[in-house]
């Protein structure tokens, strides 16, 4: 991912993140989005130079465009990643290229000795779901949340 890439996905990862935050979490918008610019910077201090974070812009070969993201990050001893944020653009989304990049992604990982992808979706994400599902991940767990009434 370029310096000017880096910005296109900040400008759309912490909105969509905050719309997820506030659906999942029931936080009003400007909370969602404070919530979504601190995870940001706590997970990517140093941006695109943060030590083992890894920051990818799937590209269309054919067109040269920008269509989607993957951010993860690398456990070295575990020889795992931990996906933070997998996304196909709106604009792109139906036609399959999910499921490649992740095909592409997961052999460049065994190349360089990963042997499991982790991550999280969220409960309402089903179209990511189902990319995930027939791509091979499989349930680990689930998250839970409850908000706490003031009283």
């Amino acid at each position: 991912m370029s310096g000017a890439q880096y910005q296109g996905y900040l400008d759309y990862f912490i909105a969509d993140y905050a719309d997820e935050i506030a659906a999942n979490y029931g936080l009003p918008g400007a909370e969602a989005l404070d919530q979504a610019r601190r995870e940001v910077e706590d997970g990517l201090p140093q941006g695109l130079a943060t030590p083992g974070q890894v920051l990818l812009s799937i590209i269309d070969p054919a067109t040269g465009e920008v269509i989607g993201y993957i951010w993860y990050k690398h456990s070295t001893e575990a020889r795992s990643v931990f996906i933070y944020d997998f996304s196909i653009l709106p604009a792109h989304r139906g036609k399959g290229l999910g499921k490649r990049a992740l095909v592409l992604l997961e052999d460049e990982l065994g190349r360089q000795g990963i042997r499991q992808m982790k991550l999280r979706v969220a409960g309402d994400n089903l179209r990511a779901k189902h990319v995930y599902d027939v791509s091979g991940f499989r349930v680990t767990g689930f998250n839970m949340s409850k908000i706490i009434e003031p009283r």
